[in-house]
């Protein structure tokens, strides 16, 4: 199985793009889903993550202005950026994880990244 994201693109500053990630096959168990960047020369970092329960973690770089969303049903994910900036650029990667309650990892589905380049 994997993970097919989508929505990237060219944006101006000030502006929207919304990012959606979908398995190409079944996946069973999955406890949280997250979005991951990795912006020219830096370590990939996590932009926001979303547990089965729909409990919801950001970074602080994207408070206020990101907003994940999940849809259990269909396992899709999606990421609302507004007002984005210049800084925001990367390549976004969608993951699902299956982990046990004390936080073990089962097992990830990592999604190929979708570029979002914000001009200045």
């Amino acid at each position: 199985v994997q993970l097919q994201a989508s929505g990237g693109g060219l944006v101006q500053a000030g502006g929207s793009l919304s990012l959606s990630c979908a398995p190409s096959g079944s996946v069973f168990s999955i406890t949280a889903m997250g979005w991951y960047r990795r912006g020219p020369g830096k370590q990939r970092e996590l932009v926001a993550v979303i547990s089965s329960g729909g409990i919801t973690n950001y970074a602080d770089s994207v408070k206020g202005r990101f907003t994940i969303s999940r849809d259990n049903a269909k396992n899709t994910l999606h990421l609302q950026m507004n007002s984005l900036k210049p800084e925001d650029t990367a390549v976004y990667y969608c993951n699902f994880r299956s982990a046990t309650p004390r936080g073990v990892i089962l097992f990830d589905y990592w999604g190929q990244g979708t570029l979002v380049t914000v001009s200045s």
